[in-house]
Formats: C-alpha cells, sequence, structure tokens
C-alpha cells in the first residue's frame, strides 16, 4: 500500500491537494493527520499542517494481503489474481505447489477461504461471498461431484434403495442438490449435523425395508473414490462397520476337490510314519511286559 504525504497551511487545504493529486474522491482515501498546524505570530514562525494519504483498500485487496501473510507463514511461494465486482470477489492461486495449498478433497483450500471472507467482510453490514481457488480445483471439483450425483441416482433407482454420501461441506452439498434438482426419478435430502452433515438420494421406486442402516444408527455411506465412484472389489459389511473384500474367481473355488486328512474314511486315510514321543513311564511298562 503506498502512502503519500502532502502539507499546506490547514489539514483542509492538505487533504484537498492530496486528493486532486492523486485523483481519488474522499471516500476512496484513507487519511492521517500528522500535523495540524500553527499560525505564524509577530515573533513565530507558522507550522504547516501535514497529513499522510493512500488510497483505501477494497475488500478484495484486504483479503488479498492476507492470504499472501498466510503463504508466508506456510513457506509456500505463491501470487493471487483478483477479480472483484459489487457481489462477488474471486482469488485465484497461482502457485508450483498447488497441493499444499489444496490439501485432501480441499480441506486447506476451504480454510484459507472462510479466513479470507472473514477477513474481506469486517465492518460490512451485508455478507459478501469470497471465493478462493487455487489451479481451477473448485471448477474440477464441481464436474467431479457432478458425474458422482448422476451416477448415485442410477444406483438409487436400479436398486430400488436409498443412497448415502460422505459428510461433504456445504458449497459441495449445494452442487449435489442442484445438479439432480430437475430429477423425475430421485429427490435429495440432507441428514446429520454439522460437521458430518450428508446428503440422502432418495429413488421414488424406493422398496420397503431397502433403507437399511448400521448398527447404532449410523448411516451406510457409498464411499466413491478419487475417481467420484465406489470402490471396486469391497461391498459393505452387514454389522460391525469396515469392508469385506469380494470373493473372487479364486477365492470362490471350493477346496473340497482336493483331499484333506480329517475329510477322508479312515480306510482311505494314509499310514503315519514318524517318530513317536511318548511318556517315559509308557516306555517301561512295555519293558516290563516283554521281560
Amino acid at each position: 500500500m503506498t502512502e503519500y504525504e502532502f502539507s499546506a497551511k490547514t489539514v483542509e487545504e492538505a487533504v484537498e491537494t492530496g486528493l486532486k493529486t492523486m485523483g481519488l474522491e474522499r471516500e476512496q482515501a484513507d487519511i492521517t493527520v500528522l500535523e495540524e498546524g500553527k499560525k505564524g505570530g509577530f515573533l513565530s514562525r507558522g507550522i504547516p499542517a501535514r497529513v499522510k494519504i493512500s488510497r483505501k483498500r477494497t475488500d478484495g485487496e484486504r483479503a488479498v494481503e492476507f492470504l499472501e501473510g498466510m503463504f508466508r507463514l506456510l513457506d509456500v511461494s505463491a501470487t493471487t489474481e483478483l477479480e472483484e465486482d459489487e457481489e462477488h470477489t474471486c482469488i485465484n492461486v497461482v502457485t508450483p505447489k498447488s497441493y499444499a495449498l489444496i490439501g485432501h478433497r480441499g480441506e486447506v483450500l476451504d480454510a484459507l477461504q472462510v479466513l479470507a471472507g472473514a477477513v474481506a467482510n469486517i465492518g460490512r453490514e451485508e455478507y459478501k461471498r469470497v471465493v478462493v481457488d487455487c489451479e481451477k480445483y473448485r471448477e474440477h471439483r464441481e464436474q467431479t461431484l457432478r458425474r458422482l450425483a448422476n451416477k448415485l441416482a442410477e444406483k438409487a433407482v436400479r436398486l430400488g434403495r436409498k443412497v448415502s454420501l460422505e459428510p461433504m461441506t456445504p458449497y459441495e452439498r449445494r452442487i449435489i442438490h442442484a445438479t439432480l434438482a430437475d430429477s423425475t426419478e430421485v429427490k435429495t435430502a440432507s441428514e446429520g449435523k454439522e460437521p458430518n452433515r450428508y446428503i440422502v438420494v432418495i429413488p421414488n421406486n424406493l422398496k420397503p425395508g431397502a433403507d437399511r442402516e448400521r448398527r447404532g444408527g449410523k448411516p451406510r455411506y457409498d464411499k466413491p473414490n478419487f475417481r467420484g465412484e465406489r470402490r471396486e472389489g469391497f461391498e459393505k459389511k452387514e454389522g460391525k462397520g469396515g469392508y469385506d473384500k469380494r470373493r473372487s474367481d479364486r477365492g470362490d473355488r471350493r477346496r473340497d476337490d482336493k483331499p484333506r486328512a480329517f475329510g477322508l474314511p479312515r480306510s482311505q486315510r494314509q499310514p503315519f510314519f514318524g517318530t513317536f514321543l511318548g511318556n517315559s513311564n509308557d516306555v517301561k511298562k512295555d519293558e516290563d511286559n516283554q521281560d
């Protein structure tokens, strides 16, 4: 932030000179009075008034200044691009270490966005939404969530049961709701409490008793992987939490075709050859009988 100093006989004259020089209106400037000034007398010399004027920062610029300070604390080299209007403020972050600022599923980026929004709205009566993005992560994430919503809606209709997603942020839940809002086959609802609030996709052809839940009332989530799909090769347990690996072709093969020692009749068992380690008393009795 660049500040300029101006002086004149009075404070008002110094302010007017400064605003005219900088091409600013009074409401666009931050003005600091450095010296009130004094008139000179018969035996004294007057002191000029001095003021410091700088252009007032916008809400977005204050948020950018805050973020740049956070980047220094995180030891991440990054630059910012600000797009601002009366209703929205968008800050795009460009960095070679994008994962350090995005985090797992955007957790770090969401935290930075909440803090930047709080800084930008200081002194405002109406809240102004601030979006912090990095390397178009939010655009890619939105596309992934829309694909996930459509796929789980098809699954809910095919199985005739509710499908629960993992807990999401309010922003991500809004994307799911908006994607399926015009669907004629399913409807969506949010359940649970923050920060574990999640979305349930409910098909119109819901079968009675199909909305099963885990013991203890915990929801049965259909967990997506990094592609926004449920992990293949795993399915949910019906009792306690966890995953059971699906049986593959190798695992489905029965082992009854292989002879097992304890599964054969006595007549078909092979004789046993080996060393008998018995009780010493039994050996002594055998010797006595031989004698």
